[in-house]
């Protein structure tokens, strides 16, 4: 939520005017007093690579980004944990069920200004479950290279993708 767009308070419904609040000029409710606070949406991705290092990659299905490929991903809904959304976003897009590992990457995504969020990639590994798009969101999903990954859908997993390659090149001694 951008709150330089709020007009009533989500308190109490009465207007809100531009004030001096917590060290910056934002909403403030002129009858209760709330300051308007937003925060950009967490999303949680999960990172399975297979034998050779090759990262699962979806191709998203619908929307602005249709067609382009992705680390599969989803928003963590309120009063859900953050790994368990992990799997669960997980699941749904390519039918796996996954073991959430450890943090491999955290990013602010400003790709698009309306709908600001800040991802956390974690490593996993899949445990039960044939690869193959479940909910709609994704069209496909294959194994990239993470060196030569196609045309991607958010920047921010191209970051990602280019610490997996450069992992795999320390790894192989190059």
């Amino acid at each position: 939520m951008n709150p330089d767009e709020v007009r009533f308070c989500p308190r109490c419904g009465a207007p809100t005017a531009p004030r001096a609040a917590g060290g910056r000029e934002r909403p403030v409710c002129t009858v209760c007093g709330q300051a308007v606070y937003g925060g950009p949406a967490v999303g949680v991705a999960v990172i399975v690579q297979d034998a050779d290092g090759k990262v699962l990659l979806g191709r998203r299905a619908r929307g602005r980004y249709a067609g382009r490929w992705c680390i599969p991903c989803g928003y963590v809904e309120w009063g859900e944990e953050v790994r368990a959304a992990a799997a669960r976003e997980f699941a749904e897009e390519t039918g796996l069920e996954v073991e959430v590992g450890e943090v491999a990457a955290v990013h602010s995504n400003f790709h698009d200004p309306d709908r600001l969020s800040v991802g956390i990639w974690f490593r996993g590994r899949v445990v039960r479950g044939a690869p193959a798009p479940r909910d709609g969101e994704l069209s496909a999903l294959g194994y990239f290279d993470p060196a030569n990954p196609p045309t991607l859908a958010f920047p921010t997993d191209g970051i990602v993708l280019g610490m997996l390659a450069e992992e795999l090149r320390r790894k192989s001694g190059q």
